[in-house]
């Protein structure tokens, strides 16, 4: 089983004027491990090239501030680039993320 070390970006809510409200993100260190190491390519009628979309299982021991803002976890940063955590699954004292296509929203 390969070993996971890398940051995860949890996005909260802020306004930073009255009434506009934005995404603040912040990065947290995590370890863990790869459970599962998978990647797919899907043709888009729309677009030349494929898209490649993994199907990646990671677990990561999680921390106070993991199990309290789970539900803000946006994205992964594995490989060099940014994927979205499609699914999250609370297995204590861990947190298994799937991954699923590429991160483009706000980041750190």
């Amino acid at each position: 089983m390969a070993k996971f070390h890398g940051n995860i970006g949890f996005a909260s809510s802020t306004e930073t004027a009255p009434g506009v409200w934005t995404d603040v993100v912040t990065e947290r260190e995590y370890y863990g491990d790869v459970l599962r190491q998978t990647k797919q390519w899907t043709e888009m009628a729309n677009q030349v090239n494929d898209s490649l979309t993994p199907n990646n299982r990671i677990s990561v021991v999680g921390d106070d501030f993991a199990y309290l803002n789970f539900s803000t976890m946006r994205y992964v940063i594995w490989g060099g680039a940014f994927w979205k955590i499609s699914n999250i699954e609370i297995q204590r004292p861990r947190l298994i993320l799937s991954l699923g296509g590429v991160y483009n929203g706000p980041k750190a």
